[in-house]
Order: C-alpha cells, then structure tokens, then sequence
C-alpha cells in the first residue's frame, strides 16, 4: 500500500474537514496535515469540537493530524524526505485524476485548497503534479470533501 499524508490548506468547513477525516480513516491515509484557517478537532480552548466529531465519527483518534500555520517549508520536507506533492485542483497545468501514473507512487502528499479560492498559483508551482477530476454535469467544481474521497481512493 502506499504512503499518502493529506494536506487540508485553509479549508473553511468544519463539516468538509470532519468527512475528509472520516474518509481518511477508512481509505488507510497515514497523516492529516491542517493548514492555516483549517478547522481543527480541538477548540482553542483544548476541547474536542462536537461539530467535527459529529460529522468525523470519531476518526480524528485513529489518524494522526497536526496543524501548522504555512505549508512552504513543510512541502520542502516533504519532498527531501521523496514525497511526491499532488495538488488536487482545476488548473491549465492540471492532468486528467485518471492520467497519473500511480504505479509509480510510493510516497505522495495530496493538497486540496479551501472551497472557494482552493489551491494558491505560488503553491502549485512547488506541486510535482496538478490532477483534477473531469466535470460532465454543469457544476464545474465537486464540494471539497467529495473531491477528496474520489482522488485517494484512486491514488491509493
């Protein structure tokens, strides 16, 4: 199986964060990276969030999170450590989700962007891939946690 950390970069949505976790959880992703304005299971004050956890069904205590402020060094790290950093998002550089090549990922780092303004253009610049869903209907963009859902169960 292969090694997947998910990074949640200032998602607005305490619901859409609560079901990626869940989804997390059940699809064996190893670490939840919370960045910026991202909701976390915990309340300032220390207390577990009753609106995450009724939406996550507890899933926080069986992956591994932690929160920080900025992704820019965190996302260096990563790739030193041979992590291959995919930005989930729609973008003209952006390939088709089925088009990777996930035979040869071992080690990845999915980013997914906040609901409205998702993925910054200087983030994706450090992304060794953009991969977006194709859009058949007439929405042109899924909700946040779906999207999730649907591009780890393919990289996994």
């Amino acid at each position: 199986m292969r090694e997947c950390i998910l990074i949640l970069d200032n998602i607005r949505s305490v619901a859409n964060v609560g079901s990626i976790f869940r989804t997390a959880d059940c699809l064996g992703v190893s670490r939840i990276i919370l960045v910026g304005t991202t909701p976390t299971p915990i309340d300032r004050f220390g207390r577990k969030r009753k609106d995450f956890i009724k939406v996550s069904l507890g899933a926080e205590e069986f992956v591994k999170w932690e929160y920080i402020d900025k992704i820019q060094l965190t996302i260096n790290n990563f790739k030193k450590e041979g992590y291959k950093i995919i930005a989930l998002e729609q973008d003209k550089k952006s390939i088709k989700l089925k088009s990777l090549k996930v035979k040869s990922l071992e080690k990845f780092a999915l980013v997914v962007g906040n609901e409205v303004e998702g993925i910054s253009k200087s983030f994706l610049n450090k992304c060794d891939e953009i991969i977006e869903i194709p859009m058949r209907g007439q929405k042109e963009s899924m909700n946040v946690s779906v999207a999730t859902g649907i591009a780890l169960f393919n990289l996994i």
